[in-house]
């Protein structure tokens, strides 16, 4: 605790201090002036604005300057003006840019720069505007002038004052200016005009590689990654040689779809070049891999990566967490810590975390979760929380899970009770699963998924009428369940199906695939769970839906279409349900073949009829 007696002693330490600062400052200041060594004062004063650290002292430095030398005198005034806005003294930066008698070009940019980096669209739009009306006709605005403006605008969300500058900036000739383009580009990519970027894009006399970039990374944050590899090529052929921005924004942009082949092509390309030892790319690349299915390509990677940050180290984690491979990720962890010597953070405890909860190790969970704030001072937040209470769920431990819940000290939110309400599910606490669903939907009223898992806990035990009145209210609400859908790449495409689909145009050889699948797999023993249909129809019924739900329609396609022994890689928006799971191990079996599906929470690896995941997921 800080006390009267303290604060008065602090306060005295740090007046001496300025006082032995403004000292310093003019003693040095003085030698130069006596030497009538002007430029030799200017530049001293110059240095000493540059480290400027509180607004007493820039005030000190203001005054020196005010007796001894004029505003323009190499930029001075310029220099303080953003010193004293870098130090959030507003007010003094706008009175002295207001008393400097000779404004240039560059003391307007420099001062609507200083504006524009406290994110303040008013008051930089403000500035720009004031400039536009008091300067001189034959002291021209610039492209340089636009830059900060622009800047405010994409970094506050103001499309509409962004487009009065696009029209600025074709009113006074600069949108030749590629820096300016590439700014406009930046600007509507990130608001989500892609449209307007890539008019922009293409309307440049010359495009660098700064508005390649630009393009690609706009593509991939906005649902179009699958134009990345279309659009590096093309870069390719106008002979812009990509840099690091350009291939971790391709390999971030197909990280997520599942489409193995294509990173495999960027990969060669990436190796050719030398660049498979940098850090930052060597991390998109494996966490490309390991969201295509393919962990041990992961590993490779990572292997190759030299000196791999935190980061990297993190990435290879999750990796092996969203696989289901506790133990590798917890020898991971240790060997980064006590080898290394890197000092993990909180995302790196959340995977960590995430790797025990999918692997079922409650004690080792239970271990990592203490020592993370007692050994490495990682304070838990409601990503630790939400693994732990997923952890204890999952094991069956609902009691333990709800009790962390109370104890913890911040509100949960709906991805904790979220977590709990999944564990109601898989063990049928229908008491306990009505309470945490109330919950649920009190704090997010729209999110349908937690409609359905309330449903789906009714109808599993035959509570119909009940399950009704839940989807009826989903109705009422105009919400509605994300039909499931699996998607498998061939020909560098994916294939997505749903629950009897018939739009494929293969669609009458996938069912006769299907249906000898079936066939055989019944013969080896299988029998189907129609308990996952959670409609009130005859048996009949059920197990002709279960039979074609989108899981088993990705397996049969995706037989036809690769050679014998080539693992099987599926992508499902949802989770597998109970039937699926075990058609596919006696599919492993009986064709010889690894499947490899990834759903909502994590991977399955069927193989010789078993899965890693051990039954438990």
């Amino acid at each position: 605790m800080i006390t009267v007696a303290s604060r008065s002693s602090l306060f005295i330490y740090n007046f001496v201090i300025a006082r032995k600062l403004r000292a310093a400052l003019f003693t040095r200041s003085a030698r130069y002036c006596s030497n009538s060594d002007p430029e030799a004062l200017v530049s001293c004063l110059l240095f000493e604005i540059s480290s400027c650290s509180s607004i007493s002292y820039c005030q000190a430095i203001h005054g020196r300057v005010a007796k001894s030398l004029d505003y323009g005198d190499g930029f001075i005034g310029d220099c303080l003006v953003s010193s004293y806005t870098k130090l959030g003294s507003g007010e003094d930066a706008q009175k002295l840019f207001d008393e400097m008698p000779n404004k240039d070009v560059v003391s307007w940019n420099s001062w609507i720069s200083s504006i524009a980096r406290k994110e303040c669209i008013g008051n930089c739009l403000y500035a720009f505007c004031r400039m536009k009306s008091e300067i001189s006709v034959r002291m021209k605005p610039n492209g340089v002038t636009l830059l900060p403006v622009l800047s405010a605008c994409t970094s506050t969300g103001a499309l509409d004052e962004g487009r009065y500058i696009h029209g600025v900036a074709v009113k006074w000739g600069v949108l030749s200016d590629t820096k300016v383009a590439n700014s406009l580009i930046n600007m509507y990519g990130k608001l989500g005009f892609v449209d307007a970027a890539c008019v922009l894009f293409e309307a440049m006399p010359v495009q660098n590689l700064v508005s390649w970039n630009s393009v690609v990374a706009i593509h991939r944050q906005n649902g179009f990654a699958q134009n990345g590899l279309l659009l590096f090529n093309l870069m390719r052929r106008a002979e812009v040689k990509p840099d690091q921005a350009t291939l971790v924004s391709l390999l971030q942009g197909y990280a997520g779809l599942g489409v193995g082949k294509l990173g495999e092509a960027i990969h060669g390309y990436i190796y050719r070049c030398g660049f498979n030892e940098d850090t930052n790319i060597g991390t998109a690349l494996l966490s490309l891999y390991t969201k295509s299915g393919k962990l041990n390509a992961s590993c490779c990677v990572f292997g190759e990566i030299r000196g791999p940050d935190r980061v990297a180290w993190t990435a290879m984690l999750a990796g092996y967490a969203v696989h289901g491979c506790g133990r590798e990720a917890i020898k991971l962890f240790e060997h980064m810590v006590n080898v290394e010597g890197l000092d993990p953070d909180h995302v790196t405890f959340t995977h960590l975390l995430s790797a025990c909860s999918h692997s079922g190790l409650v004690e080792e969970g239970k271990k990592y979760f203490r020592i993370m704030t007692e050994v490495y001072g990682v304070e838990p937040r409601l990503d630790h929380y939400s693994c732990m209470v997923d952890l204890l769920g999952r094991s069956g431990l609902l009691r333990d899970a709800r009790e962390l819940i109370e104890a913890m000290p911040m509100k949960p939110n709906s991805v904790v009770w979220g977590a709990l309400l999944g564990a109601c599910r898989i063990y049928g606490n229908i008491e306990l699963g009505t309470e945490v669903a109330e919950r649920l939907f009190a704090l997010d009223p729209s999110d349908h998924r937690n409609y359905v898992m309330l449903s789906n806990i009714y109808s599993a035990a035959g509570l119909w009428k009940d399950a009704s009145r839940v989807r009826t209210l989903m109705k009422e609400k105009g919400l509605f369940r994300n039909p499931g859908c699996s998607s498998v790449e061939h020909g560098n495409k994916l294939h997505s199906f749903v629950a009897g689909d018939q739009s494929h145009p293969e669609r009458e050889k996938i069912y006769l695939k299907l249906e000898e699948l079936m066939s055989k797999i019944r013969k080896a023993g299988f029998v189907p769970k129609t308990e996952f249909v959670l409609h009130d129809v005859d048996e009949e019924v059920k197990e002709e839906m279960v039979n074609r739900h989108s899981e088993k329609l990705a397996i049969a396609f995706g037989l036809l279409v690769t050679h014998p022994g080539t693992p099987l890689i599926i992508t499902k928006n949802l989770r597998i349900c109970g039937d699926c799971h075990g058609a596919a191990k006696h599919v492993s079996l009986i064709e010889k073949r690894t499947i490899i599906i990834r759903d909502s929470k994590r991977f399955h690896h069927f193989a010789d009829g078993l899965c890693s995941c051990g039954d438990y997921w």
